[in-house]
Order: structure tokens, then sequence, then C-alpha cells
């Protein structure tokens, strides 16, 4: 694990910048170690936007970020073929997916058929336009803000796609001395403005070499039972918990299991670990599970969330 140190440090820059939101910067870190994309919700204000700009300044990696509205048009994410009059022929102009850290702040503010662009892109890392497919940066990862459902001008996202997301994360407000420390940073940040030196603490290569090392963290047969007896269990929670019998209408698919098994790893990695422990997977678990479980309308009803039915499950289901 000797690309391990970086990623700490990695990890200590994030700290430097963004207070309050340990949580949400540990898993922006597992996500870039496994390549997979996470989705961040929150309320306006709580460094959504922060905490993933802080994490590609963080890397010397291609960054582009995209605001999501209701007018935003398909290929104004994966490009399009323009007519050269000169030439008398067709030019692809690539569009800002092509970029390595993709940042798709208010994700749910723009229509359907404008995230379902995203589709492809996210699980195959490539992008066709035009019947010509091309190549995404090996690095490729989205992360995406988006505001809670229940605000005005937002468009929930879709099933398949919130399957692609490796993690959901939920914010909540900071403590009070965190929110203190927040107004102190920022105080200095201003009087600092124009003196910044600081530089990306890895590189693209580190981040990959980093990636290699995750994959072999050793996983035993018995952890791997586990995960997917705790994703089969979301699917048949009566079984298991039988007061919220009915209330899950869709449990998680089996990339809710391969979600558990890389994130875990990837948490291991963190904590310098060579294995994982069920910790890790208990840890890990609820962010990987929220969004690929359907609630019923009985749920809704009663307010049982889907977090609730997770942690549950957690305490029920058997460890090894």
């Amino acid at each position: 694990m000797q690309n391990q140190p970086k990623i700490i440090e990695l990890r200590n820059y994030l700290d430097s910048i963004v207070v309050g939101q340990k949580n949400l910067l540990d898993r922006l870190v597992i996500g870039l170690l496994t390549g997979g994309h996470v989705l961040v919700e929150g309320l306006p204000g709580l460094a959504k936007t922060t905490a993933v700009k802080a994490l590609a300044s963080g890397v010397h990696a291609g960054f582009r970020r995209i605001q999501f509205t209701p007018d935003l048009l398909p290929g104004d994410l994966t490009g399009t073929d323009i007519y050269n009059p000169q030439e008398g022929s067709f030019c692809f102009a690539e569009g800002p997916l092509f970029h390595e850290i993709i940042l798709a702040d208010e994700i749910n503010r723009a229509p359907a058929k404008v995230q379902a662009a995203l589709l492809e892109a996210m699980q195959e890392h490539q992008i066709t336009v035009g019947g010509v497919t091309r190549a995404l940066p090996p690095l490729f990862m989205v992360m995406a803000t988006q505001n809670p459902l229940e605000q005005a001008g937002t468009y929930p996202l879709p099933e398949a796609q919130l399957d692609r997301f490796l993690l959901h994360v939920v914010l909540d407000y900071p403590s009070a001395d965190e929110e203190l420390l927040i107004l102190q940073r920022d105080r200095e940040r201003l009087a600092q403005q124009g003196h910044d030196t600081a530089q990306a603490p890895v590189d693209v290569a580190t981040v990959l070499a980093a990636r290699d090392e995750v994959k072999r963290i050793h996983l035993d047969t018995m952890l791997e039972r586990y995960i997917v007896s705790l994703v089969a269990a979301t699917r048949d929670v009566g079984h298991w918990l039988p007061e919220f019998a009915g209330y899950i209408e869709v449990g998680a698919s089996p990339r809710g299991s391969l979600a558990i098994a890389h994130a875990a790893a990837a948490s291991a990695y963190l904590r310098g670990r060579d294995y994982v422990t069920p910790d890790d997977i208990m840890e890990i678990a609820p962010d990987c599970l929220r969004h690929r479980m359907i609630a019923s309308f009985s749920a809704r009803m009663e307010k049982v969330s889907r977090d609730q039915i997770v942690r549950k499950l957690l305490e029920v289901v058997p460890v090894p």
C-alpha cells in the first residue's frame, strides 16, 4: 500500500478546507479510490459543492462543473457533431463529460432526458454520439449534488440512474462548534485571499495506482456471504422485520452487493488495513443501499424511512 500515505495527505487536505462533514469527505475519497460515482444530498448551504470542488482541487486532474438547469440539453453534456462548411464535413465537439472529475451540481434540477445522458457515461465509461463511441478518461467519476425532492423545481432521479451511484450521502446541519469553526475559517480565507499557494496533493497516476491497491484488499468469504445476505434482506424485509412488512416495494439490486464490497475495501484502505472487517461493511452499507430501495406508499404514510429499515436490518442480519 505504498500510495496510501498520499491518499491520507489528500484526506487531510480536504479537512483543511471543509469543516464538519467528516462522513462526506470520507465517502468522496472512497468514491475516488473505487472509481464509483457519489450522490450528495442535503439542504442548500451544507458545503456539498464546496466539498466536491475541494476534492477536485486536491487531485491534479481535469475538472468540470456542470450546473444542471431545466433548459439543459443532452448534447450540452456529451458534445455534438458540428458541421464545418469549409471542409464540407462534420467534426465532433467534446462536451464537459470528457473531463476526469465531473461535478454535476443540483443534478435533480434537470429533466429526465438530460439525466439519462449520463447513464452510458457512468456505467460504461464511454459516450456514443452519432453512432460513434468514444472512451472517457480512466479516472472518470461523477460527483453529483442534489437538494431534497421536496424543494421546488426538482425532478426525481430515475431508479436506473440512482443504481449507478456507488454511494448516496445525506447531509445534516453541522454542530454549533463546527459552525463556529466554519465562520472563523471563512474570515481567515478572506484575509488570505490572493496568497493561496497550496498544491494538489495527488496526481492521476497516484489515484489509479491506489485503485489497484484497493482491489487487492482481502475480503473474506464469510464477509462476502454477509454482504449478500444483507442485500437480499432488503428484498424480503418482512422476513427479517415483520413490523416493516410491505414497506419496501423493490429491494437493492446486485449492484448493491458490489458497491458494499468495493466501498468497504476502500474504507479499510483509508484506515491502513489490507483486509475488510464487519465494521467496515456496517459503516458503509447505509450509503450503498438507501438509494437502491424503493419505499412503498405505506412506508411514506407511516413516515418510516429507508435509513430506519437499513439500520434495523444491520441489527438483525447475523454478523460473521
